[in-house]
């Protein structure tokens, strides 16, 4: 998209099969058309569509963190020493590669990054909590252990 194209509207039709397929990804091309209200190939044409312009992102399964062995999760707060963006491009470098850290996101505020952990218990959070300070830049960390669940990410509302 260039900087003069508009960004596409979106319609009733390509909110409802956006909101059905982030809810259900392994629907059927015939299902949905049936609950959109439009025949098959339309429908098929709109999802590519969709693809192409870029709002879904993909498509992919919700897993059980606790069956896998990962069903500890912590939040941790990190503060840098400087927020240069030599500092923060370093940080992000490094962080990619922790594969423990399920997101990570620069904030505003009173601290730089949050990051979410998925662990399999407190000694493999001491683990990388312990990789974490040595990260380039860390300053300083709190960390939050999850102990209930009470909302999950369902999706976008469209």
């Amino acid at each position: 998209m260039t900087q003069t194209d508009k960004p596409r509207t979106l319609d009733r039709i390509d909110r409802t099969i956006l909101d059905t397929l982030q809810k259900d990804g392994r629907i059927s091309n015939v299902e949905l058309a049936k609950r959109v209200n439009l025949s098959a190939s339309p429908c098929i044409d709109r999802v590519r569509k969709l693809e192409q312009d870029g709002f879904i992102e993909g498509y992919g399964a919700k897993l059980s963190a606790s069956k896998l062995g990962l069903g500890t999760a912590a939040f941790i707060q990190v503060t840098l020493d400087r927020t240069t963006g030599a500092v923060f491009d370093q940080f992000r470098d490094a962080v990619v590669n922790i594969p423990e850290v399920a997101e990570c996101h620069m904030v505003a505020g009173g601290f730089d990054y949050l990051l979410k952990l998925r662990l399999s218990s407190m000694e493999a959070y001491r683990a990388v909590l312990g990789r974490i300070v040595d990260l380039p830049g860390v300053l300083q960390t709190h960390t939050y252990v999850v102990i209930e669940k009470v909302k999950q990410d369902s999706g976008l509302p469209v």
